[in-house]
């Protein structure tokens, strides 16, 4: 009599290119909340491919046959530190807590310096996989959320100093906070809102901040080179000693914005609102611009 284990149809799964077969016990046994165990749930409906019927994942291949290995047996080989480390971005993907848990003590990793935080990474991991996500009040000072979907979040007066959001989506997200010395280094921020904000001495270079909120926000010395800000609102806000070198301003609305010393070299400005802007200290070689309603505007 073959057991039920034996007897499941096997699923055949294409990550990356690289081909696996396992089980549905497999995928949802020993990690029941992970991202895995949620798609082979039998609650929700997934792509197959229409000859070979895989199921199409995005992800590294090659590191896919260990995140098996600890679906089937709870262990992982030896490995590099490095190995160890694109095996944990691999583990955080598929929101696999205990394989995180394990890495991390086969490094011997302590936490980032973040004692004053009332949440870890593993936390907000866990806190992501709901409808509504909120953090208001919540000190997050300090942690590493680098590449994790957190769009629509809630962070209203949570404190995100020195936060690493860099590559993280948050599109939409709130942020009416003290986030000052923190990096959203190529986050996307679309559409996310940072109004009276503390942003000061934050990295934001390469971000997408298309049409996001900045009003009155204090930026001083942030980095925003090459950062897409069209059709932004910077009403009011500081941006005193802030480099945006060559960042697409196009359409932004900078009316009242404060400029003193501000770098906009080769930055994009065409069609920007700059009215009763100061500029007389402000580094504009090499910027565009045309259509720009510069009404009032000190020169």
């Amino acid at each position: 009599m073959q057991s039920p284990e034996a007897s499941s149809p096997p699923v055949l799964l294409n990550i990356g290119g690289k081909k696996y077969a396992t089980t549905v016990e497999t995928l949802t046994q020993r990690e029941p909340d992970s991202m895995l165990a949620a798609m082979f749930s039998g609650r929700h409906m997934l792509p197959h491919h229409p000859t070979t019927g895989t199921v199409f994942v995005d992800r590294d291949g090659k590191h896919f046959r260990h995140v098996l290995n600890w679906l089937r047996d709870g262990a992982i080989p030896v490995m590099s530190e490095s190995e160890y480390q694109q095996l944990l971005r691999e583990a955080e993907y598929y929101q696999l807590l205990g394989l995180a848990d394990y890495i991390n003590e086969r490094l011997g990793w302590k936490k980032v310096d973040s004692s004053e935080a009332e949440l870890t990474r593993k936390d907000v991991i866990k806190c992501i996989q709901a409808q509504k996500v909120r953090f208001r009040g919540v000190n997050l000072s300090g942690l590493d959320l680098s590449k994790l979907d957190l769009s629509e979040v809630d962070f209203s007066y949570a404190c995100i100093k020195n936060t690493d959001f860099s590559f993280a989506n948050l599109y939409k997200a709130k942020f009416g906070v003290e986030a000052s010395s923190s990096s959203f280094q190529n986050a996307n921020l679309r559409e996310c809102e940072f109004i009276g904000a503390n942003l000061e001495e934050s990295i934001l270079d390469g971000a997408n901040l298309r049409s996001a909120n900045l009003q009155d926000a204090c930026l001083t010395r942030c980095s925003f080179i090459e950062t897409d800000l069209h059709s932004a609102h910077l009403q009011t806000a500081n941006l005193t000693a802030a480099n945006l070198r060559g960042a697409n301003l196009e359409a932004a609305n900078l009316k009242g914005a404060k400029l003193s010393g501000t770098n906009l070299q080769g930055a994009n400005l065409q069609r920007a609102y700059l009215r009763e802007v100061d500029l007389r200290d402000t580094q504009l070689t090499g910027a565009k611009l045309g259509g720009a309603n510069l009404l009032g505007a000190i020169r």
